[in-house]
């Protein structure tokens, strides 16, 4: 609870307040003693005390990124988001510094281009000391118009990236900033009336012109060295602010240049390993391929001595079938030509009714007709009429 935004809050370039601070910094903030103990229930009125005890400013310091007491005073204004006639009057304060810096701090984060040069620009007259922690935890010293060329003219400050605002010669083109205007030219022009007054009593005077001329030179000398001066100094602020931004664009340009490389390096890269898997598949395709051959070929010419096998074994079969015709017409030719009576079928009838009777003697001797016994050969006849088998004893 202590840690939300207030809810009456708005909210600041599309975002919670707070979130202007980057999340590791926030968490360190809410972790901090300091945040605990000093920044619990502090109100718009109640900063005010906390803010003028302030002796130094910065971001972050030491090996665990401690935030500082203004870091964290910071947060809280995010938190509670105070009205911008009280910001104003903390950047308006001329007696205590640190509170002139943290208003200016958070007008930068929170305020839009137009406030933040109308109100910051007038701190360059600020030429009082501040003490700034270093990340290391030394401090360095420093001061009030740095610490604002700082804001205006950098991208991050105390460890938080600052938001992007438009030039100020943009903001003069549109017309909605007025010419910058130096604190010393008010000063340049009284010196300048009042010269003009005393040229102008000389002359009333009568004095002599030679005296005249050579009193006139050095204090013309004078003035027209101030004008330039203050000119020279106005051209060098502008040069400056836009020596940084052209350094700063043609540091992202080559940021971005840079990067473009990398990508194109990147691709190449890609390219080199899709070229190398190409030629690995490629090869490996060809293994395959060649397996393939020798594997078909292997098969046709197992078909192939097969196919042979069946064709010999084949032409054995007829061969042997040829072999065979040609011994039975052999045959059957010797016996054609055979002069025996018998193999011509001129044999005698009785030899051929020999056969004949042997098998009928044969059959009545194996059916048991004949047996000595008569009774036993009795008993086979009727057997043999039954078709039973006869008896043998």
């Amino acid at each position: 609870m202590a840690n939300r935004t207030d809810p009456l809050a708005k909210s600041i370039r599309g975002t919670n307040p707070q979130n202007l601070v980057e999340k590791i910094l926030r968490t360190k903030i809410y972790q901090n003693t300091y945040w605990k103990e000093q920044c619990f229930g502090l109100t718009a009125e109640t900063l005010v005390d906390k803010a003028m005890e302030l002796d130094h400013l910065g971001g972050t310091h030491g090996g665990s990124r401690k935030p500082t007491p203004f870091m964290c005073l910071v947060m809280k204004m995010l938190q509670i988001q105070p009205d911008k006639e009280i910001v104003v009057e903390f950047i308006k304060n001329p007696e205590y510094k640190y509170v002139r810096v943290l208003g200016a701090f958070y007008l930068r984060l929170t305020g839009t281009d137009i406030d933040v040069y109308r109100y910051l620009e007038p701190l360059y007259n600020d030429y009082r000391k501040l003490r700034q922690k270093l990340n290391d935890g030394k401090f360095t010293l420093t001061h009030v118009d740095e610490f604002i060329d700082e804001l205006l003219t950098r991208d991050y400050s105390c460890d938080i990236a600052l938001p992007r605002i438009k030039k100020r010669w943009t903001l003069e083109a549109i017309g909605s900033l007025e010419p910058r205007r130096s604190a010393l030219e008010d000063d340049f022009e009284e010196e300048e009336k009042d010269e003009d007054d005393q040229l102008a009593d000389g002359l009333d005077s009568g004095g002599n012109d030679k005296d005249y001329y050579r009193a006139r030179s050095p204090t013309r000398e004078k003035d027209r060295d101030r004008k330039r001066d203050s000119h020279r100094y106005r051209d060098r602020d502008y040069d400056r602010d836009r020596d940084y931004d052209r350094d700063r664009d043609y540091d992202r340009d080559y940021d971005r240049d840079r990067g473009r490389g990398r990508d194109r390096d990147r691709d190449r890269d890609r390219e080199k390993d899709r070229d190398r898997h190409r030629l690995r598949d490629d090869k490996d395709y060809g293994r395959e391929r060649d397996r393939e051959r020798d594997r078909e070929g292997r098969e046709r010419d197992r078909r192939d001595r097969d196919r042979g096998r069946r064709r010999s074994h084949s032409r054995s079969r007829s061969r042997s079938r040829d072999r065979r015709d040609r011994d039975g017409d052999d045959r059957r030719r010797r016996y054609r030509t055979s002069t025996s009576p018998k193999r011509r079928g001129e044999e005698p009838e009785d030899a051929r009714d020999e056969p004949k009777k042997k098998k009928e003697k044969k059959a009545k001797k194996d059916d048991g007709t004949d047996h000595p016994d008569p009774e036993i050969a009795e008993q086979n006849r009727l057997r043999a009429s039954l078709g039973l088998k006869p008896l043998k004893l």
